[in-house]
């Protein structure tokens, strides 16, 4: 069986005949594992289709251009300053001859 290509789907399974023998399967213990069968079929259908809702989002997410958030000069200078403090502070009196 093909990992891409389902061969049959839950009505298939359940209007399955088998032939019977002589020497042949309980029928009502058949019917009871095909019943079985279909849930793990209509189970792995909704999962599947959950999952292809999701990639399709994940998808539309990032192909999407990022939004750009304006730049704010103000914030990046109180950065700058407050580095500028912390080197002379750290340095002290070197940092600041050599700055010089």
């Amino acid at each position: 069986m093909s990992v891409n290509r389902v061969q049959l789907n839950k009505t298939e399974i359940l209007e399955k005949e088998f032939k019977t023998a002589m020497r042949g399967y309980n029928q009502e213990e058949v019917d009871e594992f095909l019943d079985v069968v279909i849930q793990d079929y209509e189970f792995f259908q909704k999962e599947i289709e959950k999952l292809k809702q999701e990639n399709e989002k994940l998808k539309k997410q990032y192909t999407e251009p990022p939004k750009k958030q304006p730049a704010n000069p103000q914030v990046n200078y109180d950065i700058l300053k407050r580095i500028s403090n912390l080197e002379k502070a750290v340095f002290g009196s070197k940092f600041a001859k050599i700055e010089s």
